[in-house]
């Protein structure tokens, strides 16, 4: 069930959204020389293709801003309203780093502002979620199974948090685990196929 929402709700919905809309990814390569990344390797705006297409510290740059977005629009949330809205604003940060309005909602995938608002909301989901991801990258240096095997248990995580965390965060945990799952879509069908590159 929904929470019943005021004027200043909507404000932070709406901020949480513009704030992840900004797609650093693209931001960075466009200053660092390397042009459109949307025209290079896999056209993604994350930091994995930020990271082969303009290099380490880009890449690096990346993921710190994309996650640091999550973090700094669910910490006022928290700080502004209660934990419903602090649990819906981290949704629309990670819907709007997916379909920014500033490049015609072609964005991201999500994986590290939705590790970095999970981290924000409840930093023991975050902590476990982030030990999932970095576990499977180490044994097998491809980035979208990692991604893909740390949404797919967060939920379970988030069910056993959710006593003490509220039921909020296993809503939003579910609903951005299934937002990034689906956007791993073309990823999925590489890694089937076994032609998915390693990083």
């Amino acid at each position: 069930m929904l929470p019943q929402l005021c004027l200043n709700d909507y404000g932070i919905l709406l901020f949480a959204y513009l704030i992840g809309s900004v797609p650093f990814g693209w931001v960075l390569l466009q200053f660092s020389g390397h042009g459109d990344i949307r025209a290079q390797g896999s056209g993604n705006i994350g930091a994995t293709n930020a990271y082969r297409v303009g290099g380490k510290m880009v890449g690096i740059f990346t993921l710190l801003l994309d996650a640091g977005k999550g973090v700094l629009v669910v910490i006022l949330a928290k700080l502004m309203a209660d934990r419903e809205v602090a649990a819906l604003a981290a949704a629309f940060v990670v819907l709007g780093h997916v379909f920014p309005v500033y490049l015609k909602f072609k964005g991201g995938k999500g994986v590290a502002t939705t590790l970095a608002v999970l981290a924000a909301l409840y930093w023991p989901l975050g902590l476990v979620t982030a030990i999932a991801w970095i576990s499977v990258f180490l044994v097998t240096r491809i980035s979208s199974l990692s991604s893909l095997f740390a949404m797919i248990i967060a939920p379970t995580f988030a069910l056993f948090f959710s006593d003490k965390a509220g039921y909020s965060l296993l809503y939003v945990t579910m609903f951005l685990s299934m937002l990034v799952v689906i956007r791993h879509h073309a990823n999925i069908k590489r890694l089937i196929m076994g032609e998915e590159k390693k990083l």
